[in-house]
């Protein structure tokens, strides 16, 4: 089939998409910082365990150092209350019982539990900055994704997990 492909695309008869291609944008900025607690970045992403059950894990890092600050996992859906509850556990990891002194960058995507409204709201009162990647513009938080490609490739797809407990174990 791929050879199939290549030939028709040498010959121009492959048929035309609806859509123009989008003009690929060059990015430029870096997400790496020099110092902890500058920047942190955060995603999710989900894996299905061994008897169908999903499982889906959202997640921070500290944009200096890679460390994973904190993560939860869940078999609902990706949802503005835990994202808020990581938030709030990685304050209290890296600051203990006081908040931050100057803001702290909450780099994610454009999914609804980091857009909504209350996140955001608790980001601030937080004293974490909350900015948004460019819409479909995944490279942005190429950091966040570059961990969940190494976590589903170098771990996920090689540990145990016949359950969602036995995975949630392995995971920690």
């Amino acid at each position: 089939a791929k050879r199939l492909y290549r030939i028709m695309s040498e010959h121009n008869l492959l048929l035309l998409h609806d859509k123009p291609e989008r003009p690929k944008r060059e990015h430029k900025g870096k997400i790496a910082v020099a110092e902890s607690d500058m920047r942190w970045c955060s995603d999710g992403f989900e894996f299905g365990c061994d008897n169908g059950e999903k499982l889906r894990v959202t997640f921070a890092l500290d944009c200096c150092d890679r460390e994973a600050i904190d993560w939860a996992a869940s078999t609902g859906g990706y949802d503005s209350s835990t994202v808020q509850d990581v938030m709030l556990r990685s304050v209290e990891k890296r600051f203990g019982d006081r908040l931050p002194d100057t803001a702290v960058q909450w780099l994610t995507d454009n999914g609804s539990a980091y857009t909504a409204y209350e996140t955001r709201r608790f980001a601030r009162e937080l004293n974490l900055e909350p900015c948004t990647t460019a819409v479909s513009s995944p490279q942005s938080n190429g950091m966040a994704e570059r961990f969940v490609k190494t976590m589903k490739e170098d771990y996920i797809a090689f540990m145990p997990k016949p359950d969602v407990r036995t995975a949630l174990r392995n995971l920690a």
